[in-house]
């Protein structure tokens, strides 16, 4: 069955990096598109970035120029790397593969 672990994330200060990790099992990870998605508190989902089986990635605008998708196909695992992090980026992060997905990690920006 796929299985999405999470870890990373955390409490941060504006101006700040995290990175999070997605270990995934269950499925041929290397032929999959991943996701990450977040919910801001009493926000619904929003669709953060996308990475494809072949590389190629896109980012939605708001975090554009400042996260980084990027996957190990030798380890199954995704990674979210989140510099220069915003107040607006405080939310619940999730990795996902179609209509699966992560426990959901925490990100606080707070100062």
């Amino acid at each position: 069955q796929v299985q999405l672990v999470q870890s990373g994330g955390g409490l941060v200060q504006p101006g700040g990096s995290l990175r999070l990790s997605c270990a995934a099992s269950g499925f041929t990870f290397s032929s999959a598109a991943m996701n990450w998605v977040r919910q801001a508190p009493g926000k619904g989902d929003e669709w953060v970035s996308t990475i494809w089986s072949d590389g190629g990635r896109i980012y939605a605008d708001a975090v554009k120029g400042r996260f980084t998708i990027s996957r190990d196909n030798a380890k199954n695992t995704l990674y979210l790397q989140m510099n220069n992090l915003k107040p607006e980026d405080t939310a619940v992060y999730y990795c996902s593969k179609g209509t699966f997905r992560g426990q959901g990690t925490q990100v606080t920006v707070s100062s």
